[in-house]
């Protein structure tokens, strides 16, 4: 089964986790709300709009029509389709979303790449992951090889990595700022994103599209 049947199927699940880990996701939208600075926005991998809607982007692309139900439903102007090959102009987003997608596409250099493309000059690439060498990173890793449904199927990076992808894509990585200073076994509380990202179990890089 594909990622895109997967997310099509279980888009519920998907869903709700956001709202059984409330301060988790509050924290989390947060950091990625402080990231963005540049409209419109389109997210790569909206699925249901979750993000989109707490940040104000009004544009998704998703392979899931399901979840793409959803977010419309959230007020997201949506299109069917994979970010290894957007279907919008070059140069029209002030800013490009990726939260937690890369882990799940075939190619996200292609991904990264297309990003950039439609990115307006000097506007906003944002690639957000859960770094596998963070205690997150290693908690999820170690949740994918006893087969969890959404884990399984990912495949999870460092900050370093995702850098290297983002500069190879044609961006100058500007900043990168992290939440979830505490465990995965701690109880969770509110946090303000710290450019300290040490360990940090959700991390957005910000990459700016370079002039030509």
């Amino acid at each position: 089964m594909s990622t895109a049947d997967l997310f099509n199927r279980l888009w519920e699940l998907y869903d709700e986790w956001y709202y059984r880990h409330r301060v988790i996701a509050e924290n989390e939208v947060k950091l990625v709300r402080s990231m963005v600075r540049k409209h419109p926005v389109l997210e790569v991998g909206v699925g249901t709009g979750f993000f989109a809607w707490n940040i104000g982007a009004e544009y998704g692309i998703d392979p899931s029509i399901n979840m793409l139900s959803k977010a419309v439903t959230r007020g997201i102007e949506v299109v069917q389709g994979v970010g290894e090959s957007l279907p919008f102009r070059d140069n029209v987003f002030g800013t490009v979303l990726l939260i937690v997608t890369l882990c799940f596409v075939d190619d996200p250099r292609r991904v990264l790449k297309e990003s950039s493309r439609v990115a307006m000059h000097e506007g906003d690439v944002v690639a957000c992951i859960v770094p596998r060498d963070s205690s997150w990173g290693r908690k999820y890793v170690e949740e994918a090889k006893r087969g969890h449904v959404f884990y399984s199927r990912a495949k999870f990076y460092t900050v370093d990595e995702v850098v290297s992808m983002m500069e190879a894509a044609g961006l100058n990585v500007i900043e990168s700022k992290g939440v979830l200073g505490f465990k995965p076994w701690e109880r969770p509380f509110p946090e303000e994103p710290s450019n300290n990202i040490i360990d940090k179990g959700f991390v957005c890089i910000k990459g700016v599209k370079k002039t030509t």
